[in-house]
């Protein structure tokens, strides 16, 4: 019903100002509107008014509903008609600028409401729009911090700030946004888990532990859980943190960090078969599963510039991650043409065949090796 009311004002107001130059049938209107036909209101708007209109409330209706209706062309052609005859007036600025963002336009978005904050050096939602297209964090602050400044209770604004102050480790002003956002809603949820990072950066980990443990109850969230395990082991709970870690192990998303924590309560723990099993734990995790291919990549540097022993080690460096059939056919190659170590290249091409090659993407380097075999297995090892 309120909907309905507000719909029947916007025609009954539109039909009011150009009763004089068009027939509109507001029941028609009424209808797309409610119905979100937005496109056939567009036309239907077209089709009682003259292209070359000049009245600025028809041409920011039909604009609306253009691009309401997704027709961001149409919708941007009668703005900038609107736009034209009055260049101050910022709702149609602020469309322009919506259009422009979502067909990708930035440059033209940012310069429409650049001009809303030289029209309006107070308005909120200009800086706020702004910061969001700012890649420089010292300039999104600046911006973040005027629309903070201007409403400093909006919850969107608070967090973004306070997420940018996060980026340049500016913790106590981050904290000081985020305490001030809160106390005007206390049950936002959101503001509060953001400001568990900033407490426990600012040594406030009684804080964070308490603030934590009313979060979990309505949400368990990993990023909630992951930072009171950090304050728990700081305030040398040592239980309470291997168990927050072990959640999240549990739940299959720990990482390098959490493990490390679980292996450091447990040694504070003094329970070292614990410890030990998780630091060997982080340390596996730390590996990538590129890192032997980091270091193939590393050696073939070395070999490009001739420095044999170095791409050796290299290559070697790789291998103690874990098997890699590139590796091993590498180290023959390494051993074969350049160190000229006929029984060590035998030893790498036979771990290279050994190690199962893709037979289709690999043939190539398996019938060489195969033939390097046959060729050098007569051969005794030359220094």
């Amino acid at each position: 019903m309120k909907l309905y009311f507000l719909l029947f004002l916007i025609v009954f107001n539109f039909k009011n100002t150009h009763a004089q130059s068009a027939k509109m049938d507001t029941r028609k209107l009424l209808e797309f509107y409610e119905t979100q036909r937005y496109g056939d209101a567009a036309r239907y708007l077209q089709s009682i008014y003259p292209e070359d209109t000049g009245d600025v409330k028809v041409l920011t209706k039909i604009a609306y509903c253009n691009m309401m209706a997704g027709k961001l062309p149409e919708a941007e052609k009668n703005y900038l008609k609107a736009y034209a005859i009055q260049p101050d007036n910022l709702p149609i600025l602020f469309s322009l600028a919506h259009i422009n963002s979502r067909r990708g336009n930035i440059v033209n978005a940012k310069s429409y409401l650049q001009t809303i904050i030289g029209l309006d050096s107070l308005n909120f939602n200009a800086y706020k729009q702004l910061a969001a297209y700012e890649n420089k964090p010292e300039s999104k602050v600046n911006l973040l911090k005027k629309a903070n400044s201007l409403n400093n209770a909006d919850p969107d604004t608070a967090y973004d700030l306070a997420m940018a102050y996060h980026a340049l480790k500016q913790y106590q002003p981050a904290y000081e946004v985020l305490k001030t956002a809160i106390a005007s809603d206390p049950e936002n949820y959101t503001l509060q888990q953001a400001q568990l990072s900033v407490s426990n950066q600012l040594g406030k980990y009684q804080e964070v532990v308490d603030t934590g443990e009313k979060l979990v109850k309505n949400n368990t969230d990993p990023n909630i859980i992951n930072e009171m395990g950090k304050a728990y082991f700081y305030l040398k709970e040592y239980q309470k943190c291997a168990d927050a870690y072990k959640m999240l192990e549990e739940l299959g998303i720990q990482n390098e960090g959490t493990l490390y924590y679980i292996a450091l309560s447990y040694r504070e723990l003094k329970d070292d078969d614990k410890a030990a099993l998780y630091a060997q734990k982080t340390i596996d995790e730390a590996i990538s599963d590129y890192t032997p291919i980091y270091y193939a990549t590393l050696a073939g540097i070395y070999e490009n510039k001739n420095q044999f022993n170095d791409a050796l080690e290299a290559y070697k460096r790789g291998l103690t991650f874990g098997n890699n059939t590139l590796i091993y056919y590498r180290l023959g190659l390494l051993y074969d043409l350049h160190i000229k170590q006929p029984k060590n290249a035998l030893t790498y091409y036979h771990l290279y065949l050994k190690n199962k090659p893709e037979q289709e993407k690999e043939k190539e380097q398996i019938a060489y090796a195969k033939a390097r075999i046959a060729s050098l297995s007569g051969v005794k090892q030359t220094r």
